[in-house]
């Protein structure tokens, strides 16, 4: 303790009397306190959020991707990838942001289809999103209002309920499966975004059909489409707070290396590999396609992937021989 100047000051502080030393004191454990809280927090939040979701795909779940690689170029902490799960066996993959409680995207397989849709299924949400859970598999909601557990992480129901100018739009659409179960298994809320109406029958619908179309007619191998959104910054509200991220743009492109080299020039010419994106409006919400380096070009402008950005292994053009 050392006199500087009529103050007296200990270890180089000036001692300002016993109560600024109790202040001091609680105001440090005040801080101390609530950071351990927001730890806690932190950490519950990776639990909860964490449970299946893998953090490193596993084989069966890379099947849907080509080269068994994901798109690159996209890190934010509220991403989590899920292996989309039903009936026992792995479907798609999806990247889903739990804090805008919509998928970022979902990655599939083109299945050979005649269109038809499996409207009997009932929508189901993700058990890997909610809390530890001794399932992986997707489930139908609960009759009774019992998703309090859950609603945090992802979207319910009742977020759409209310919604008049928006619809439940699949990102992995079901009439691109085949199979029964592989249709049932696109009617996960973390496979859907608001889609504005008019634009989620008109242009988006058309496109997904001709996507259809080519990939019967002209796809050989297996083809791979990986199908998202750019977000916007609005949200549905319920109660008062947000919900559910709008998206501005949905974008969509697909990888088939084995292809017919005999087909029309004006559909050979888009193999192996295209893609497109449509204004998710009411009105100037036609669908471009264009090549995947456009679209990767155009999404590093409009939305979060940052310079690294691509969809599919090396752009899908090279290792033409090598399958996953």
């Amino acid at each position: 303790m050392k006199h500087r100047g009529g103050k007296v000051h200990i270890a180089g502080r000036p001692f300002k009397g016993i109560k600024s030393t109790v202040d001091w004191k609680r105001n440090n454990f005040i801080m101390i306190v609530s950071r351990a809280y927001q730890s806690i927090l932190f950490v519950l939040v990776i639990v909860m959020a964490g449970a299946e979701v893998q953090e490193n795909l596993s084989p069966n779940c890379k099947q849907f991707l080509y080269m068994g690689t994901l798109p690159r170029g996209l890190q934010q902490l509220s991403f989590k990838k899920i292996c989309q799960f039903y009936e026992g066996k792995p479907r798609f993959v999806t990247l889903f942001d739990t804090f805008s409680h919509i998928p970022i995207y979902s990655a599939y397989t083109f299945k050979r289809s005649d269109g038809s849709k499996k409207v009997d299924v009932p929508w189901m949400y993700e058990p890997q999103l909610s809390t530890v859970s001794d399932s992986r598999e997707m489930q139908p909601f609960p009759s009774e209002n019992l998703h309090k557990s859950f609603e945090d992480a992802q979207a319910v129901l009742e977020d759409y309920s209310n919604s008049v100018m928006f619809e439940r739009g699949q990102l992995n659409p079901d009439e691109h499966q085949a199979d029964i179960h592989d249709k049932a298994s696109t009617y996960t809320l973390t496979n859907v975004v608001p889609q504005v109406r008019e634009f989620n029958i008109g242009p988006w619908k058309d496109h997904q059909h001709m996507i259809r179309r080519r990939l019967n007619n002209y796809c050989r191998g297996t083809a791979y489409i990986v199908t998202g959104v750019t977000t916007s910054g609005h949200s549905i509200r319920r109660h008062n707070i947000n919900r559910l991220g709008i998206p501005t743009y949905l974008w969509s492109a697909y990888c088939c290396i084995d292809f017919d080299h005999n087909a029309p020039f004006s559909e050979r010419s888009k193999f192996p590999v295209f893609a497109a994106h449509g204004l998710n409006d009411r009105q100037d919400n036609k669908v471009q396609e264009m090549t995947v380096q456009q679209l990767e070009d155009f999404l590093k402008k409009v939305t979060y992937v940052d310079s690294s950005f691509q969809i599919f292994y090396d752009n899908c053009v090279a290792l033409n021989s090598a399958m996953p």
